[in-house]
């Protein structure tokens, strides 16, 4: 019976932060080896970090990775340890994973196949390399000595053992590398992966990570990293290792930690039984060609328990609910200590969108101060003094949100009672500092000045939008004055509905220098902050406060109430959220024409007349066509949903186009003829 203690490490790296992933690295191969693992795998690219972009490109980024991958080579004695980096080979920058071997660098397998959709553009750095392709790499010492090693489609016999990889994408498609691994009698399957959040996708990952280990009959091994890496993209960590198709080892996620550690025993002789039995192993001619040996000497290991799968609010009722909280904090908390900023800052309007980014800047304080305790939150933000003092001071948790959180209200002559009372109802119960910024003479002064100049009044019949916009923008000033004077990054409240229709007044309520609710549609928004008021995330519980929030229909709040007519309300400007989020599915993420989008809503909705559908189905084209400028202006958000439509991450499209001007004319025509109705 051969045993070998295998470990997962999910790391929180920054791109070309040399020394803190060194750090990172060098402290997960010292915990392995406390904890006697013997194989160990590190992310996908852990050396330079995944988010480099055109970095990657600087001769100087990757030699300096090679530097960095010796100095962690001999670190592994006694250990195989697989690592990821950038490697240029004959014109081509590849994307790694180096094979290290008792304080030797045995190799390296090159990704085959590259993530380019959505939010990754791998193919714009790195070639695909070619299946069962083998090459050398060879690399010039400062004494001219000239080392070659090993580069392409590898398998690796580490004495006795036969170990391959797929690289994060090369286990996401039909044809996975590890098919024809197993073909040539791979042991274990190492994945390095740099693989990002988006709701309901670890179920994904831990389904083609025990699914793998079963078909292929090996020992798998899946590392992702953790955090906000570069900015937009969020990791959720949660390493994997399967065995034989089962799940032996599940890592936590959305750690506030730099590093989890997740470890196991698999038995490598049961597996070989196992694939004997099921006579799925059939060597290829050729597999001798392409296996790199070293004569490693595997510790002997006694049988032990099997390790146990961490558990906790992954398995219960509330997932999607649990991942928004846990993921946008996470983002927060990673967002400000790598951008060395002291804390945030908040135009809070008393609407949902505001407080909830209020309510997850509290969270991210308070699950910090849960797991990294006050003196591991003060040391990883040493840039917030305000937060050094009341951690000093041993402050509750609700002082340590005020340190690093200022949120103001700023009303004009149309705001009301209700908005401000739920402004700071919910500013009290998260722990903010709270200030109340009153516009209205500056709001009266525009006016007054921009009459002048054009030399008559400005009025709501005639001048709506004009009237609407300045009482966002007036705002701007001074909440950009109190995040200076704070040194803290300002929060752009903005959703992914608003994006999507450019509800959102440039240069006002977009102002700011992040967007944590970009890729969030509003009415899943209000559906969280609902379970927020009565439940909220396991450990932390409920906010009573925000029932001020959900007890209001989301206005803009920028029009005078004029006695007699209803207040104004963003579903009356633009239609019911609900369907506003159907219409964006079916043409945005599914790519429908306005009529295809018309026959999916029409069962969906039968409420509504197929003349209300179509009107809406218009307006939503109409905005989207005309609003991308402002898409393109947003704040940078974080990735949460795979349904974003951030142009710089998601969803291109052009500035300048023709509108769907001939799309929108049929589907007048569609509905005119009465062909709707017989559909419905």
């Amino acid at each position: 019976m051969r045993l070998v203690h295998v470990g997962v490490a999910c790391l929180n790296q920054t791109p070309l932060a040399w020394d803190t992933n060194f750090a990172n690295i060098r402290d997960a191969i010292a915990r392995a080896r406390a904890e006697s693992v013997t194989v160990l795998c590190l992310p996908e690219l852990a050396i330079t970090g995944y988010g480099c972009e055109d970095a990657f490109f600087m001769a100087g980024v990757q030699d300096l990775a090679f530097q960095q991958l010796e100095r962690i080579a001999e670190l592994t004695h006694g250990m195989v340890v697989a690592v990821g980096l950038p490697v240029y080979h004959e014109k081509a920058l590849y994307n790694a994973a180096a094979l290290l071997a008792d304080g030797a660098i045995v190799g390296f397998t090159a990704k085959q196949f590259l993530a380019g959709d959505g939010i990754h553009y791998e193919p714009r750095w790195f070639k695909a390399y070619p299946a069962g392709g083998r090459d050398e790499l060879e690399r010039v010492s400062a004494d001219g000595t000239v080392t070659r090693f090993p580069l392409g489609d590898l398998m690796f016999d580490i004495g006795g053992v036969r170990i391959g990889f797929e690289i994060c994408e090369d286990a996401w498609v039909a044809n996975r590398p590890g098919q024809d691994l197993a073909l040539r009698g791979v042991d274990m399957l190492l994945n390095p992966s740099a693989s990002h959040f988006a709701f309901g996708k670890f179920t994904v990952r831990q389904r083609f990570v025990t699914e793998g280990s079963r078909a292929f009959g090996v020992a798998y091994l899946y590392a992702n990293l953790m955090g906000d890496e570069a900015g937009r993209i969020i990791y959720d960590g949660g390493g994997l290792v399967a065995n034989a198709g089962e799940l032996v080892a599940r890592g936590r996620r959305f750690s506030f930690h730099d590093l989890e550690l997740s470890t196991a025993t698999v038995d490598i002789d049961g597996n070989r039984r196992a694939g004997a039995i099921r006579g799925g192993h059939r060597p290829r001619h050729d597999a001798e060609a392409l296996v790199v040996e070293h004569a490693f000497v595997w510790p002997a290991r006694r049988p032990e328990r099997p390790a146990a799968i961490h558990r906790g609010w992954e398995d219960g009722p509330h997932v999607r609910e649990e991942e928004m909280a846990r993921a946008i904090a996470i983002g927060l908390w990673d967002y400000l200590r790598k951008s060395r900023a002291e804390g945030y800052v908040i135009s809070l309007s008393g609407g949902a969108d505001s407080a909830a980014c209020a309510v997850l800047v509290s969270l991210a304080m308070r699950f910090a101060l849960a797991e990294l305790g006050p003196g591991g939150v003060a040391t990883r933000l040493p840039g917030s003094p305000r937060l050094g003092d009341a951690i000093a001071r041993g402050s509750e948790a609700a002082a340590c949100v005020g340190a690093i959180l200022a949120c103001a209200y700023q009303p004009t002559e149309n705001s009301g009672p209700i908005t401000r009372a739920a402004a700071e109802a919910v500013a009290a119960a998260v722990g903010s500092e709270f200030h109340v910024i009153d516009v209205t003479e500056q709001h009266r002064a525009y006016i007054a000045s921009a009459e002048a100049a054009i030399g008559r009044k400005l009025d709501w019949k005639r001048d709506d939008i004009t009237l609407q916009n300045i009482q966002a923008r007036v705002r701007a000033p001074s909440i950009w004055m109190l995040a200076n004077v704070r040194g803290a990054v300002l929060i752009t409240t903005s959703n992914r509905s608003e994006a999507a229709v450019g509800y959102a007044t440039m240069d006002g309520d977009t102002s700011g220098g992040l967007a944590p609710l970009g890729g969030i549609d509003k009415p899943y928004l209000r559906a969280w902050l609902r379970w927020m008021e009565s439940t909220g995330p396991e450990g932390l519980g409920p906010l009573a406060a925000l029932s001020y929030i959900n007890a209001q229909q989301p206005t803009a709040e920028l029009r005078p109430v004029v006695a007699g007519a209803a207040a104004q309300t963003d579903e009356a400007d633009l239609m019911p959220y609900d369907v506003l989020e159907s219409v964006e599915d079916s043409a945005i993420r599914d790519k429908h024409t306005p009529i295809e989008v018309l026959q999916e809503l029409l069962p969906l909705y039968p409420q509504y007349r197929p003349l209300q559908l179509a009107l809406w189905i218009q307006r939503f084209f109409v905005l989207w066509c005309r609003n991308q400028w402002k898409r393109e202006r947003l704040a940078p958000g974080f990735h949460l949903d795979d349904r974003n439509v951030d142009p710089r991450s998601w969803c291109r499209f052009p500035i300048l186009s023709g509108g769907f001007e001939r799309e929108l004319a049929e589907l007048r025509a569609y509905v005119a003829s009465g062909a709707a109705d017989g559909a419905a």
